[in-house]
């Protein structure tokens, strides 16, 4: 799934915007530009599995409560980060609904463990010729 394809409810989102630190000169003392995104994990409807998933990637932006807090403050206007905010959380949901493709445990051939013994045994006797010179 794509970032584009996300849809999300407007009923799951709420806003409220704050004073950002960041570029803006003294407009960013005056003018609350950042988005405090909360979204009701709840109302996405979600699949259970993409759920967990969301919840993993969000790891400490998620409450108690499963609300998810995405802030956005990278850029100068209000729309610029809504749309940023967003844009975010289309893509962490695009990236929730992404299943993992199961590992699937391999073994060495017997070759293979023959090889690395036969190595072993070659390392062993190039350590063992090693020893000390005696001037005999």
């Amino acid at each position: 799934m794509r970032p584009e394809d996300v849809d999300i409810p407007v009923e799951a989102l709420s806003e409220s915007f704050l004073a950002a630190t960041g570029p803006g000169g003294q407009n960013v003392n005056k003018v609350a530009t950042a988005v405090q995104l909360r979204v009701d994990l709840f109302k996405l409807g979600l699949h259970p599995d993409a759920y967990e998933r969301l919840k993993q990637i969000g790891g400490s932006r998620v409450t108690g409560a499963g609300e998810l807090i995405i802030t956005a403050r990278r850029f100068r206007t209000q729309e610029a980060n809504r749309t940023d905010a967003r844009q975010r959380l289309a893509e962490m949901i695009a990236a929730a609904h992404m299943v993992q493709a199961k590992r699937k445990p391999t073994r060495p051939s017997r070759a293979a463990k023959a090889q690395r013994v036969d190595r072993k045994r070659q390392r062993s006797a190039i350590k063992q010729s090693r020893g000390k010179v005696t001037f005999d």
